[in-house]
């Protein structure tokens, strides 16, 4: 669920930006009153693709905190079964690295 929304967060974000780079680069172009309304609605659009990353990071840092302290609990309830995995997981990376 964290991962789609990431996703979706990171797609929104490039989307916004390419739009506001499209219309900076459109105002470019122009002079005036219409430039200066392009120059506008890309900030804007920009103001929004930082608003929306700046969220993503706030619920990333809650859920990783909800994960540590969940973690934590299970470490202190079962620390034979936490001694065991760790032991496996190390087990499992120590022979991947040692084929290469």
């Amino acid at each position: 669920m964290l991962e789609n929304n990431i996703s979706t967060v990171n797609n929104d974000v490039k989307t916004l930006v390419k739009d506001a780079q499209a219309l900076f680069t459109a105002a470019t172009a122009l002079t005036g009153e219409k430039a200066e309304e392009l120059r506008g609605r890309g900030m804007r659009a920009l103001d929004s693709a930082l608003a929306r990353a700046q969220d993503a990071q706030v619920k990333a840092v809650e859920t990783g905190k909800q994960v540590a302290a969940t973690t934590d609990v299970y470490v202190k309830e079962n620390p034979w079964r936490s001694i065991a995995v760790a032991a496996g997981v190390g087990l499992l990376v120590g022979v991947i690295l040692g084929r290469k």
